[in-house]
């Protein structure tokens, strides 16, 4: 049986490991309330952004778009968007099960990674090898970076260096819910537009709009990713952090016990110790 100093200084550290735990709750709550709100307000923008692009290309009709037909015959490529900081239960771990998944599929045989976030990074950089293409590490998830994501990604889809891109992300639920996804983001994949649709006239004309709308749909599909990966890694470390707590509560309880029960031990024999004496001396 441990020492009762070697049991408190067990029950000390896991107390200070639990005021962490507690801190860094604390703070993905804070943060976790932000990124939601920045995800679900995009969520409508990107699906008006669609419905838009699907009745200028129905407009367009003959006049097509490189980002809207097929690409060539090369491996695909896929974008893995992770976060740079663990501590949050399996949400890396999932999407890079899902990403590896992808690679074995036909889809994705040979294909080329990105990686979004050092977690991921790290990992690819160890089994993916000469695979690996660009790297996005320690970076904030803006406009910015998923600008620059969309652009490099599209350059290489149109030079014809890659017959698809993809993206693996991880969709935002809830606070305790979300769930890894593969999305295809070139070609263009636009929606049918029904008969009830009602005509529009655009200036300019639909065909000098689709270019910009094309560009600015793949931008917003990689944002809004970035922004849904944001919110459900916090939501992923909440839970992680929160649960970690009570772990550590139920291990103090487990000790303190423990503590107890060695203490009384010692007293126990103390008093043996005593009475046998005095019985000795009796003697």
């Amino acid at each position: 049986m441990p020492s009762l100093k070697h049991t408190r200084k067990r029950i000390v550290s896991v107390r200070n490991t639990q005021q962490i735990t507690k801190a860094m709750k604390m703070v993905s709550a804070a943060k976790l309330r932000r990124a939601q709100e920045a995800a679900e307000n995009a969520r409508p923008y990107a699906r008006r952004l669609e419905e838009l692009l699907a009745n200028v290309s129905a407009t367009v009709g003959d006049a097509t778009h490189p980002f809207l037909e097929p690409g060539s015959d090369a491996p695909a490529e896929v974008i893995v968007i992770t976060s740079d900081r663990g501590l949050c239960g399996g949400y890396n771990a999932n999407l890079i099960k899902k990403a590896e998944a992808f690679l074995r599929s036909e889809e994705g045989r040979e294909a080329t990674i990105v990686t979004c976030g050092r977690r991921g990074d790290d990992y690819f950089r160890k089994h993916a090898g000469p695979s690996l293409r660009d790297r996005y590490v320690n970076r904030a998830f803006d406009i910015e970076l998923a600008r620059e994501v969309a652009r490099n990604a599209a350059g290489r889809f149109l030079s014809g260096s890659v017959g698809a891109v993809y993206v693996v992300y991880s969709q935002f639920r809830s606070a305790i819910a979300q769930s890894p996804a593969l999305v295809r983001l070139l070609p263009v994949e636009t929606a049918t537009r029904s008969a009830t649709d009602v005509e529009y006239l655009y200036e300019p004309e639909p065909a000098g709009l689709l270019q910009l709308l094309v560009a600015r749909y793949i931008e917003t599909k990689v944002y809004q990713a970035m922004l849904e990966a944001t919110a459900s890694e916090h939501g992923a470390r909440m839970t992680a952090m929160d649960s970690a707590a009570r772990n550590a509560s139920d291990m103090i309880d487990r000790l303190t016990l423990q503590m107890n029960r060695a203490r009384q031990a010692t007293i126990t024999t103390e008093l043996m110790e005593i009475v046998g004496g005095a019985e000795a001396l009796k003697g």
